[in-house]
């Protein structure tokens, strides 16, 4: 775009250059439709691409993500996936969850489906610089940093929304799509209602150091406050986990104003010492944690996909994976519209959408909102019945198995973009 004001058309026009949003543009790239990615970050896709092998040897990355098997499908089909393991990804073939103040505990395992493992953890940096690199073999997207969106039009006639950006530019587009994160401007520039509340919940992310090995498991213990999760990150020593550690806001105050030695101290207590000690923490961060989703996820030339649509708590790590599920899903109605000859920001053709992901995105956060309550602070006679519970389902293995597999995308309704083939 040029520095004088201007009026440009484009097909598509998505709001939001994270993981999600690049997803979409890849997925839609071989249509032929132009498209632009217009990211608020004053920051070029090269800058990530060109830092990448000097942050990997400065840590990691604070925010990694679990991707399930159907997450990696739709990498794969996008051409990013052999990117992602040429950084560096963590497979995990094992997955313990325990009570924290009862006697249950679950343990599943890769080898009892007969698969190589159970997901992969990766730091978002690594996931979002591999869809770069795929973004840039493709001539019909663009890619504009440091743009803000002053207003969005409604629809015309023919369900096209003009934009109009902080620098004076105005943009014509067919289709606009919000995949701009959980503070969606999108969302709010177009009335777009969400239903939120607060969990109560704040949420600790950081690298640590364990003293025995992470056995390619990740862990998550139940504790008073919170679920406490320690995930597996490559590297020789096999023994570098990033955490997220869930807790109520005033106990995260307390631990974030804690020395690192006394952080540890506090964090290896939690988790029991599973891995023994706690010998070392990177820098902190806190987040506070809510619940969102969308009323709809359209309109007419306008859709929502990912933490713009919704957000659910970080205890099961399938945040990342719905909004790349988002992404497969419009992707695919959208190719399936233009091979029609369909416009692909007509209402009907999104309500494809909005069926095919809304109902489930509502049942995951059901789900998972139901499970953090389930491990509140009950009395303890429900604590027992509880820990047994859990138990009972460890012990039925076809129970267990539906679980493990839903979870990981190879059940349920999962997109044909991210379905692994038949073997």
């Amino acid at each position: 775009m040029s520095n004088e004001a201007s009026i440009e058309r484009v097909d598509l026009t998505i709001v939001g250059g994270g993981m999600v949003g690049v997803a979409l543009a890849c997925a839609l790239a071989p249509s032929g439709l132009s498209i632009r990615i217009l990211e608020r970050r004053d920051e070029a896709p090269q800058c990530l691409l060109d830092a990448l092998s000097s942050l990997a040897e400065h840590g990691y990355d604070p925010r990694v993500s679990a991707l399930t098997c159907a997450s990696q499908q739709f990498l794969t089909h996008l051409g990013a996936w052999p990117h992602v393991l040429a950084a560096r990804a963590c497979a995990y073939t094992d997955m313990t969850v325990w009570d924290g103040r009862g006697r249950g505990e679950i343990h599943f395992s890769a080898r009892d489906l007969h698969e190589p493992c159970l997901g992969h953890i990766v730091e978002n940096r690594v996931t979002l610089a591999a869809l770069y690199r795929v973004m840039q073999t493709h001539d019909n997207i663009e890619f504009v940093s440091g743009a803000q969106i002053e207003s969005v039009s409604a629809p015309d006639a023919q369900g096209c929304r003009t934009l109009r950006l902080g620098n004076g530019d105005t943009l014509h587009t067919a289709l606009l799509v919000g995949a701009d994160g959980a503070q969606s401007r999108i969302r709010a520039l177009t009335g777009m209602g969400a239903t939120e509340w607060d969990y109560g919940h704040h949420a600790i992310v950081t690298t640590i150091e364990t003293q025995q090995p992470h056995q390619n498991t990740c862990w998550q213990r139940f504790t008073e406050d919170g679920p406490l999760a320690l995930l597996p990150l490559p590297d020789a020593s096999g023994r570098t986990l990033s955490i997220v550690w869930s807790t109520s806001p005033a106990h995260a105050r307390e631990l974030m104003a804690l020395d690192d030695a006394a952080f540890c101290a506090a964090l290896g207590a939690a988790f029991e010492y599973r891995l023994g000690p706690i010998l070392r923490c990177d820098r902190r961060y806190l987040h506070p944690l809510r619940q969102r989703h969308a009323q709809r996820y359209v309109q007419a030339g306008l859709a929502l996909v990912g933490d713009a649509a919704h957000t659910i708590h970080p205890l099961a790590g399938q945040g990342v994976n719905l909004g790349l599920l988002d992404a497969a899903a419009l992707a695919e109605v959208i190719l399936d519209a233009v091979a029609r000859g369909e416009a692909p920001g007509d209402a009907r053709v999104l309500r494809r959408y909005q069926r095919q992901r809304r109902a489930d995105n509502l049942q995951t956060a059901a789900a998972m909102e139901g499970f953090r309550r389930l491990f509140d602070d009950l009395p303890a006679p429900l604590r027992l019945l509880r820990s047994s519970g859990m138990n009972l389902v460890d012990r039925l293995a076809p129970v267990k198995q539906h679980l493990v597999l839903m979870a990981m995308g190879l059940r349920g309704d999962v997109p044909r973009l991210a379905r692994r083939p038949l073997r």
